[in-house]
């Protein structure tokens, strides 16, 4: 058997090229996530529908505007409104990553009239965040079909299984102010 010294720069240069190739998965991840935020940052309007409970069968249209979070974070807000008839309702989700979790409110938050938003995990397409308030638990799941439409589904947990309560079905709006070029 033999040892080998390795000066303190090799053992420093060994324990750097270590630290990256362990933190390279989550620096994919976390891009990974960021982009898709970033894609789902836009104008979004379609219907939505309340598919079981007390207003089962209760159908709303939504218009909600998702900005991506500032700076260099990984997140998200939609706002807007839901209308159902002439009534209609603010809607607002905030999500943002904080230290390998997500967290944020839906409206403002279980404290209030809304939900937590208490954890969470991007995979390809699409975002499922777990939602709490008090001893209700459940997911929110949002799935990008194509550039243009993205599925919403709210579900609880419900004894051992999740049941969706909340059908939403956005379309991406065109950009009133776009420009484009003239051929001659």
């Amino acid at each position: 058997m033999s040892f080998r010294f390795i000066s303190p720069v090799g053992r420093m240069a060994a324990v750097s090229v270590a630290a990256l190739v362990a933190a390279a998965p989550v620096a994919d991840a976390a891009s990974r996530d960021k982009r898709f935020f970033e894609s789902v940052a836009g104008v979004w309007k379609g219907p939505g529908e309340i598919v079981a409970g007390k207003y089962k069968g209760t159908k709303f249209t939504c218009n909600l505007t998702g900005l991506p979070s500032s700076g260099g974070e990984t997140g998200l807000t939609l706002d807007g409104t839901c209308r159902v008839g002439v009534f209609s309702q603010p809607m607002k989700a905030t999500i943002a990553q904080v230290g390998g979790n997500y967290q944020g409110k839906f409206l403002d938050g279980a404290d209030g009239k809304g939900l937590d938003i208490v954890s969470g995990n991007v995979t390809g397409d699409r975002a499922v965040m777990g939602i709490n308030r008090n001893k209700l638990n459940g997911a929110m799941v949002a799935r990008l079909q194509n550039d243009s439409a993205m599925n919403i589904t709210i579900s609880v947990k419900v004894e051992d299984r999740m049941v969706p309560v909340i059908g939403l079905k956005l379309n991406r709006q065109a950009d009133a102010y776009a420009v484009g070029s003239v051929k001659n």
